[in-house]
């Protein structure tokens, strides 16, 4: 049974969007969360408006080591754009509705289209570290026991009480970043691939690590699901991508250990080609959302 304070209302979510948009001149189409050390991809917009998660209403803190803790508006490639420095996750303590409460806030400012980044463990044998993996599908583990972002009333101003899940990350996008690794020479490192998210915040066991390769999941991570289950609900288009900052380890003989300071390094050593590769996508694309109603107000 859920608890009266874990549900927010949609006043709640007003309240912080009508707070925004009286001290933005932006009105952002394309919302982009940025992973651990993945958040200097914010810095590359231009006009910039900064909001510290500190000073807006109702909003969580970020207290993960790699992610700044502000919203940064500004432009894009000719799109308007709001930027996450830093994401909320399970292990931080949040319920799910706080972990995913920008995400109604970006629906309610007029975004379109939702990207998510995140730092993953390859569980895939053919995935090295440095690799950037296209999400085409997840696993949500925490979902399947019952921790679900939707879970409780559903508010019909968002969406439907039982939303399909077969098509959450869009096609074109994926289809159109593949095209640019392409074109930017790095498609030798890219896949297309099933992300899993577990709770954290421990790193997997290698009995773990083995259950998720025989699922055929081809990396894992402790974010990103919830968002983008609450964007596809509400109906944003959504485009995923993991950087690859360890190799998830399924031998127990293996001396390999995995921290997040590592995980860090590798985001930084690959954070210009992540920030070209979303640069491209962002530019070419069309922002659009997926047809559903507009929200009352908006």
């Amino acid at each position: 049974m859920m608890h009266s304070a874990d549900i927010i209302c949609y006043e709640t979510y007003l309240e912080t969007t009508e707070w925004l948009l009286s001290r933005t001149k932006h009105r952002p189409k394309v919302a982009i969360i940025c992973g651990s050390g993945l958040g200097a991809l914010a810095e590359t917009l231009t006009d910039q408006e900064t909001f510290k998660y500190t000073d807006i209403p109702n909003f969580p803190k970020s207290t993960v080591q790699g992610h700044a803790g502000q919203l940064v508006f500004g432009e894009l490639k000719g799109k308007t754009c709001v930027c996450m420095q830093g994401r909320f996750h399970m292990f931080e303590g949040y319920t799910l509705t706080k972990v995913t409460f920008p995400v109604r806030v970006f629906r309610l400012l007029g975004v379109k289209v939702l990207i998510v980044t995140n730092a993953a463990g390859s569980i895939a044998d053919d995935y090295n570290t440095g690799d950037i993996m296209i999400i085409k599908d997840h696993v949500n583990l925490p979902g399947m026991a019952g921790q679900h972002p939707l879970r409780g009333p559903n508010d019909e101003k968002f969406g439907c009480r039982f939303p399909c899940m077969s098509d959450v990350y869009d096609r074109a996008l994926g289809k159109l970043a593949l095209d640019i690794s392409t074109e930017l020479d790095c498609a030798n490192l890219v896949h297309h691939g099933v992300y899993a998210m577990v709770g954290g915040p421990s790193f997997e066991t290698i009995a773990e690590a083995r259950f998720l390769h025989k699922l055929g999941v081809d990396v894992v991570g402790m974010s990103t699901v919830p968002e983008v289950t609450v964007a596809r609900h509400c109906g944003l288009r959504v485009f995923g991508l993991s950087l690859i900052t360890n190799k998830v380890t399924k031998e127990y003989n293996s001396t390999e250990a995995v921290d997040h300071n590592a995980v860090l390094s590798i985001g930084k050593m690959r954070a210009e080609m992540v920030q070209r590769l979303i640069m491209e996508l962002v530019g070419r694309m069309e922002v659009t959302s997926m047809g559903v109603q507009d929200i009352p107000g908006e």
